[in-house]
Formats: structure tokens, sequence, C-alpha cells
């Protein structure tokens, strides 16, 4: 990469734009947040997920301050993570769509509730429920670190995951040349 791809403008605006594009060159899989219990529930989609550690088994989660999710998160100190199979587009989609607040985000969308009460989308890669750990909060985002009590693994092998502004499915199987495309190494899926 020579120096004239460096194009940082000044300008609050300018700048988050130019950010937002060059982050959406980093590949990320999808995953649903979800917080609270009964009938105080939200979920967000999220490419944010990251192990921070295996042992002690502990994730992060980076989620805006303004998000409804977040006051549940903060309020009942658990969440759920859900990772999304290549076939739940539309559940990622019915997570991140604005106009939908709270509960409204699971209408349709089979889930069943946590030890904590947290709900847990059915049919995901994986489920996970965390107790929240530590809230770490910077500029507009907390980072949430979790620490796992609970898990469930699907036998599916096939992911959805975020890259340049559109989700793409990634089947183990017959998807070796897509995942080298979006930079994963090989090595890492044989």
């Amino acid at each position: 990469m020579g120096r004239s791809d460096i194009h940082l403008v000044e300008g609050s605006n300018e700048i988050e734009r130019q950010f937002r594009g060059l982050m959406r060159r980093l590949a990320g899989g999808v995953s649903i947040i979800t917080a609270g219990r009964g009938g105080e529930i939200s979920g967000m989609t999220v490419t944010s997920l990251t192990s921070l550690s295996a042992s002690p088994p502990r994730l992060l989660v980076s989620v805006n301050r303004q998000a409804s999710s977040f006051a549940l998160i903060e309020r009942y100190r658990a969440f759920g993570v859900n990772i999304l199979g290549s076939d739940q587009q539309d559940v990622a989609g019915q997570f991140s769509n604005g106009r939908l607040k709270g509960a409204q985000r699971f209408e349709g969308i089979p889930w069943s509730a946590g030890s904590s009460g947290v709900p847990l989308l059915r049919n995901s890669l994986a489920t996970v429920e965390c107790q929240v750990e530590e809230i770490i909060e910077r500029h507009s985002h907390g980072i949430i670190v979790g620490s796992l009590s609970s898990f469930e693994l699907s036998p599916q092998l096939s992911g959805l995951v975020y890259w340049n502004g559109q989700y793409i499915e990634i089947n183990h199987d017959v998807d070796l040349d897509l995942l080298a495309e979006i930079s994963i190494p090989l090595a890492h899926v044989r």
C-alpha cells in the first residue's frame, strides 16, 4: 500500500465516515447479543464479539451505550451471545432493523430463556450465556467482559460473516476459496 492510499480528512463527520469504510474491510462473524428478562428484552446484531481468554473462559463485546441492549446488560449484569449460521441472514437483518425495538426484534424467531432469564435464540450455531464481569466505558461504547456460565453448540459448521457492507454465507464444505478471499487463513478451517 502506498502513501497515496491514506486520505484522513479533518472534520469529525468525515473521519467517522472514513473509519467506518476502513472497518468494513475487516470480515467479522455475525452474532446477536441479547439482554433482559421477562417482558423487558432486547437484542442487537454485532460483529464486535471476540475471545478474551480460554482460561478462564471470557469473551468481550463492544456495545454502543445508547443501545437499549446496553442498558439491560448493565441493569441485569447478564447477556446472551447467539452466533449465527449461514442460513440466518434474515435474523441478522431483523435484529439490526432500527425501526424494531425491544421485544419486536424477537417476533417470529424461536428463543428460550437461559438460567439467568436472558433470551437465547434457537437454531444458532452456538449460544452462550454470560455474566458481566466488567464494563469498560470508552467514548460511545461499553466494552463488556463476559464470564461464560453456559453454552450450547450446534453440529452445523456453516457460519455468517459480514464483510464490506454485506452478509456472506460461509459453508465449511464448499467455500474454502471464499474464506481465502476474505482473508481467513485456510490453515484454520481445514
